[in-house]
Parts: structure tokens; C-alpha cells; sequence
């Protein structure tokens, strides 16, 4: 199972939670929709929030990857170079 799609559901789980336990509360109309609206706010922080940490971490593995192939590929040029430096 993907990290993404982990958050994913338990976002959406939490979110179906809190929502139920308004809906049930014993509290008016008024109440009850402020509170929705206070929770969807921070549902969507929260979201915006895990998204960019996602987005950080990402970069910082692309940013890795890059390194390691640039190690590489100047390791394996080396090595040809050699090899052409014996061969004449």
C-alpha cells in the first residue's frame, strides 16, 4: 500500500469521524454548522500541510537520485577513460 494512498483514506476516515460526531452531538443548528465549517478549515490545513511535506520529501529524494546518477555516471566515464588510456 502507498504512503499516499494511506493518508489518503485515513483523511478520510478522520474526516467522516469528526463529521458523525457533530451531526450526533446535541447542539442547534447554528452551533452545529460553525463547528463544520471550523473543521473543514482545518481538515484542509492539515491536508495543505501534508501535501507540501510530501512534496518536500520528493524533492529530496529526486535531489538524491540526481547526486547518485551524476556519481555514477563520472565513476563509469572515469573508468572508460582509463581503459582508453591503456588501450593506447
Amino acid at each position: 500500500m502507498s504512503v499516499t494512498r494511506f493518508l489518503a483514506g485515513f483523511a478520510i476516515g478522520a474526516a467522516i469521524g469528526a463529521v458523525a460526531g457533530v451531526l450526533l452531538a446535541p447542539k442547534s443548528g447554528e452551533e452545529t454548522r460553525e463547528q463544520l465549517g471550523k473543521m473543514a478549515s482545518d481538515l484542509a490545513d492539515r491536508t495543505d500541510e501534508t501535501v507540501q511535506d510530501i512534496k518536500r520529501k520528493a524533492d529530496d529524494l529526486i535531489s538524491e537520485a540526481q547526486e547518485k546518477s551524476e556519481e555514477i555516471i563520472n565513476k563509469l566515464q572515469g573508468m572508460l577513460n582509463k581503459d582508453k588510456g591503456e588501450e593506447a
